[in-house]
């Protein structure tokens, strides 16, 4: 070890400058331990947020790419009606097809509004009650709303109920019946003069905002928030975007984000026809 000293100097002199080095070294090393051991404790908290992060990252994430299982009839239009009982509607000439061949039974009611083209709407019935009037009311409604009498403009239709067993896909000799297309045969129920309306709304569940759609009463009946619509010229877009904006104007404060979290594509799918208005009710 080799130490330099200074001959302008007495030894005393150079020895208490030495001495005042190693005080200050001192000072700086202590001063050096403290900064490493803040700079440690830093170090956790941040390790410690961005294990969180990456935890609340992977859940969602998760939640995400894990989609729940989707059920048969919500590959078509379909609600609970204020009675409980699920309601399915066909979307074009195949979902009608394949809702009347593959999933009507003898013990469901068929409803078809008095319109060329119109869609079929069954109420399921598995377990072989009696079907209250309020029920097939709703269902005659979604049948009316979603024929193509909303994109003529019209403000109300006939509709008529029947059994699975009046349904039937062999045309009269000579006709050709097309996809989507059957043959009614016997005594209809009729529902006289029916309101062409639909109610959207929000369910709020498992800190989720669930839109569901459908016969107004219905929608009333199962939703936290709702909006009727009717026939109208406002494009389905814009009147999503109404419809969001204004359930969340009077929705309470701890569901406004869950609300916002809703795309509004998930409100257009229950526009009939792609266009409408927001009815005051």
């Amino acid at each position: 070890m080799r130490v330099k000293i200074n001959i302008r100097k007495s030894a005393a002199e150079n020895a208490n400058d030495y001495y005042e080095r190693a005080k200050k070294a001192k000072h700086k090393v202590a001063g050096a331990e403290k900064a490493l051991k803040k700079t440690r404790r830093e170090i956790e908290k941040l390790k410690e947020k961005r294990d969180g992060f990456m935890e609340e990252y992977a859940e969602k994430t998760y939640k995400k790419n894990v989609k729940r299982k989707e059920m048969w009839h919500e590959k078509f239009r379909w609600f609970f009606s204020s009675d409980n009982f699920l309601v399915v509607g066909g979307k074009d000439a195949t979902s009608n097809e394949v809702l009347i061949k593959k999933h009507t039974n003898p013990e469901d009611l068929v409803f078809h509004a008095d319109v060329h083209g119109a869609p079929f709407f069954v109420i399921k019935n598995p377990d072989k009650k009696e079907i209250p009037e309020k029920t097939r009311e709703e269902s005659a409604q979604a049948a009316a709303s979603y024929s193509k009498a909303w994109k003529s403009g019209v403000g109300s239709v006939n509709v008529y109920c029947i059994t699975h067993e009046q349904v039937s896909k062999t045309a009269p000799s000579g006709e050709y019946l097309g996809k989507g297309a059957f043959m009614i045969s016997g005594k209809r129920q009729w529902f006289r003069g029916v309101e062409l309306k639909i109610g959207i709304g929000f369910k709020i569940e498992n800190d989720e905002a669930e839109v569901i759609g459908g016969a107004l009463d219905a929608v009333k009946k199962h939703s936290n928030y709702w909006i009727a619509i009717g026939v109208g010229g406002e494009k389905s877009a814009g009147l999503a975007r109404k419809i969001k904006e204004k359930i969340i104007k009077d929705a309470k404060k701890d569901d406004e984000e869950k609300i916002k979290k809703a795309g509004t594509d998930e409100i257009q799918k229950w526009i009939p026809a792609g266009k409408g208005q927001v009815l005051r009710v």
